[in-house]
């Protein structure tokens, strides 16, 4: 019988077998991942052109009610605001230790802090405790887009890191649906079902004073103050 001699491969040609198989692993899983981030761009803007148009429809409705209404001579009283954006304007001199547990409760520890705050009943009563050491308001689609985009921070491992990528709202909110900066806004300014895990998970707004500084904030907005 013939002898069969195994075929001795060349150190250097399978060290090249290995960085090749090596290099197409990596080629392969970067092209996955690419291929996921281009996926989940093309959601991103779906969502947000989904959210585009919802915010237009429902402007105008409520013009198209105004206008219904005045057409029959009537007024149209739309719905009361769930959404209210919170400000503190007074430190912790004088501060009784109800009216200090409320604002920690609110989350504004410090003067020129913003939060917003779901309006029902029980926050309205809390809103009124602590009326001369607050200004608050109802904010629209802007003035939520505006905040977010420019003063928004995120509570990530307890630390308070700047929203600058959708990764970082995804990794956090994920497992509740809320996986870019759209979506968090949307859920903000609609008062969703998850708002109070997406109002959590913004740290509270550090906000400048304004241009001028206050005139008196001793007196309430109605009696000529702030």
């Amino acid at each position: 019988m013939a002898e069969t001699r195994a075929v001795s491969i060349p150190e250097t040609l399978q060290k090249k077998r290995i960085r090749n198989q090596r290099q197409r692993a990596a080629g392969a899983a970067l092209l996955r991942k690419r291929q996921t981030a281009a996926s989940r761009r093309k959601d991103i803007f779906q969502r947000a052109r989904k959210y585009s148009l919802e915010y237009e429809a429902a402007e105008k409705e409520l013009v198209r009610r105004h206008r219904e209404a005045k057409k029959a001579k009537n007024f149209y009283v739309p719905d009361e605001p769930r959404l209210a954006f919170v400000i503190r304007i007074r430190g912790i001199n004088g501060v009784s230790p109800k009216v200090r547990k409320v604002l920690q409760l609110l989350r504004l520890r410090q003067i020129h802090n913003g939060v917003f705050v779901r309006l029902n009943r029980a926050s309205l009563n809390l809103l009124r405790l602590v009326d001369p050491y607050i200004a608050w308001g109802y904010p629209n689609l802007k003035t939520v887009k505006e905040l977010i985009y420019k003063r928004g921070h995120g509570k990530i491992n307890g630390s308070r890191i700047a929203l600058t990528d959708n990764r970082l709202v995804r990794t956090t909110l994920g497992r509740f649906g809320i996986v870019c900066m759209e979506d968090l806004i949307h859920e903000i300014f609609t008062v969703g079902d998850n708002f109070k895990f997406a109002n959590n998970f913004l740290w509270p707004f550090k906000l400048s004073c304004p241009l001028g500084g206050f005139r008196k904030i001793t007196n309430h907005y109605v009696e000529g103050g702030d």
